[in-house]
């Protein structure tokens, strides 16, 4: 069975008037809706950090003169 940890957090009033109208729309609690937000967020940052870490590595291989999968193949079995 899951656990839950409850916080308490403050909102302007705007957004919590906004929130409030989402879970209405969507027939979701107001936990659930901010559940999706930050896992949005999350999915969000995890994807720019992979993209932050394939330009670096790609870079690194084109330094070293790689450009396909087949110079790949042949730097590797150097």
């Amino acid at each position: 069975m899951a656990t839950a940890v409850k916080k308490t957090i403050s909102l302007p009033p705007d957004l919590a008037e906004e929130i409030e109208m989402i879970a209405e729309e969507e027939g979701k609690t107001l936990s659930a809706v901010i559940q999706d937000a930050l896992r949005s967020t999350r999915r969000e940052r995890l994807k720019k950090e992979f993209y932050q870490i394939q330009g670096y590595w790609s870079s690194k291989a084109k330094e070293k003169g790689i450009l396909t999968e087949k110079d790949l193949e042949k730097y590797l079995k150097k």
